[in-house]
């Protein structure tokens, strides 16, 4: 028979999205299976090459494998409020667990990777298979092992170096560092892997400490939450989820963890969300913000700050940008690799760094005027890019371009690029009359008055009774959900209400969303998953408009999508399977809105 998560032939295959675990420094993120194996982890940073990703190709992108032999089934959770990772392996004479966690390196400073895997025998005796297998360089890079008897393994390659300290004996499989030692009922072993120091023997009192010091930073950082409605659990799972993907020390969301997930299993919609969108700057200021968590709002406005002050005059912002906030490398596929579940190409880089994308700039003007109203004053050199980002903006905003959705195909006058043009004026305005900031109100306005009236006289469609995708267009885009949290119409709006109606009859299915029905139009022709962001702002445009018991329902049905630890990749496909990137940070940025909307609207009426 062969062994726990291995095929008939032996071979040990990648767990599905759905069965991943997320643990993580602040500076990187590593994916554990319901299997106990590390999948995913790129060092030092998120969007830097990775050292195992067994989960884009089982062969030969490298595990971290610690398991304990017998197990007929195994279950996941996370010590309470924290990001520390908890695999169990239950068997019918013993039980075993496997404690994952990654030292913080905002407590550290700027200190190195530090990742402790602690195995403990619960019950009876648990014989812990160890295996751990880097591969450099997206798998590309060679990589020889050194043992050290006593103390771990060293792991060389031309694109870097681990360290792994045990407490157990390690020997040498190839390029592998195994063990299978036998714990008694108590006892317990730990490992540690690090990009540098000495082979020094790992003690279990140094990674318990490191355990509970790690413990405490996570429970001390979520205290910090506001939120004590009806979804708590969710709420603050999703709030922990989204702080492992803010980089320190830049204060930068990053969109994904991963890269190369596809929307469609075998399908060619695969990108690298390693790096920081634009888009999502009024999303992660106003939920962070809305939860308490005023350093990280602040952290992130920094950032935007850097981009919008370091623009040149005359220019447009990126669409997305490094962690650093460098332009993004292009895009290059990694033929070598298989992909999740055959799903090529596998991508670095992201080529939408160089498409226009007008919406974004809605998107920064509102978390800017979020930001000033509701946590502290921007400063004068930053209100003086934002006006030049307007008055470039001035220029532009009319052209085609390629959406939201980032379209691969012709690009187009998308009513949600025009919206998001109403947004980024009429804030401006808000800003500067409220502040009383020097600026040219009535060109802002006026532009903010042919934005809005050109998707009014345009957008909509009265043969099809709603806003459609772009002028003449027969399609319906999910994006118009967002005019009432944008404010751009009232949340009972006759029009906002039938183009409510429309996408519920054509996009919506057992609370999840479409973006748009796709006629290949947009660059592709292979069918993708539901968009969860899309299904929370199905949530929050349903409270808006005062349906709050099918809010209500659709909200906590889409909640039995999450994975078994409560976290989201970007679609769920048809079997209800996870599919894109993961964790998304958008996602949880929405449910966390969606959340505190809803618990607010059941409690005093709907939030107009």
């Amino acid at each position: 028979m062969a062994a726990r998560g291995q095929g008939a032939e032996g071979r040990t295959r990648h767990a599905p999205i759905e069965d991943q675990g997320v643990i993580g420094d602040l500076q990187t993120a590593a994916l554990v299976s319901t299997e106990g194996d590390i999948e995913w982890l790129c060092l030092p940073r998120f969007d830097s090459p990775s050292v195992f990703a067994a989960l884009l190709d089982d062969e030969r992108g490298g595990r971290f494998s610690v398991r304990c032999a017998g197990a007929t089934r195994t279950k996941q959770m996370y010590l309470p409020d924290s990001n520390i990772l908890v695999t169990r392996f239950l068997g019918e004479s013993s039980v075993g667990e496997v404690v994952d966690f990654m030292v913080p390196r905002e407590r550290n400073g700027r200190g190195t990777l530090q990742l402790v895997r602690i195995v403990r025998a619960v019950r009876g005796q648990v014989r812990v298979q160890i295996c751990c297998a880097p591969a450099f360089d997206y798998g590309r890079a060679r990589t020889e092992v050194d043992i050290v008897e006593g103390a771990g393994a060293f792991f060389s390659s031309p694109a870097g170096q681990l360290v792994l300290r045990s407490t157990v004996p390690l020997q040498a499989e190839g390029s592998a560092a195994v063990a299978d030692p036998v714990l008694a009922e108590g006892e317990l072993l730990a490992l540690s892997l690090s990009r540098q120091g000495s082979t020094r023997p790992l003690d279990l009192v140094e990674a318990e400490d490191l355990l509970s010091s790690t413990l405490a930073y996570w429970q001390h950082w979520i205290r910090k939450s506001r939120y004590r409605g009806r979804y708590r659990e969710m709420v603050e799972r999703s709030a922990l989820a989204l702080k492992l993907l803010v980089h320190q020390p830049t204060g930068a969301l990053v969109a994904a963890a991963t890269t190369s997930l596809p929307e469609s299993v075998g399908g060619s919609r695969n990108w690298d969300y390693r790096f920081t969108w634009v888009r999502d700057a009024a999303f992660t200021v106003y939920a962070l913000m809305r939860l308490g968590f005023s350093e990280e709002a602040a952290a992130f406005m920094d950032w935007l700050e850097a981009r919008c002050t370091q623009t040149p005059p005359g220019a447009g912002l990126r669409i997305l940008y490094t962690l650093d906030g460098g332009p993004v490398p292009a895009e290059e596929s990694l033929e070598h690799l298989r992909g999740y579940r055959d799903s090529r190409p596998v991508r670095i880089g992201n080529g939408a760094a160089d498409q226009l994308q007008l919406d974004i700039y809605g998107e920064l003007m509102d978390s800017v005027y979020l930001y000033d109203r509701y946590a502290e004053p921007i400063s004068y050199e930053l209100w003086v890019a934002l006006c030049r980002q307007l008055d470039w903006l001035e220029g532009h905003w009319e052209k085609a371009d390629h959406g939201v959705w980032e379209v691969r195909g012709p690009m187009q006058r998308f009513t949600y690029s025009s919206v998001m043009t109403w947004v980024a004026f009429q804030r401006g305005a808000r800003i500067a009359a409220e502040r009383g900031l020097p600026a040219p109100l009535d060109r802002w306005r006026a532009s903010a008055d042919r934005a809005y009236l050109h998707v009014q006289e345009e957008s909509w469609s009265p043969e099809r009774k709603a806003y459609v995708q772009f002028p003449g267009s027969r399609t319906l885009d999910a994006g118009a959900l967002v005019l009432p949290l944008v404010k751009f119409s009232g949340p009972r709006d006759p029009r906002f209400l039938a183009t409510l109606d429309r996408i519920e009859q054509e996009l919506v299915t057992d609370s999840l969303v479409h973006r748009y029905q796709n006629d290949g139009s947009d660059g592709f022709t292979e069918a993708e998953g539901t968009f969860n962001l899309c299904s929370f702002w199905y949530v929050e445009a349903l409270t808006r408009a005062g349906r709050l018991d099918q809010a209500r329902h659709t909200f906590e049905k889409m909640l039995t999508y999450a994975n078994h630890l409560g976290l989201y990749a970007e679609e769920i496909g048809p079997s209800g399977e996870a599919l894109g990137n993961f964790p998304q940070a958008f996602t949880h940025l929405a449910l966390i809105s969606a959340a505190v909307n809803l618990d607010l609207a059941l409690d005093t009426g709907p939030v107009l």
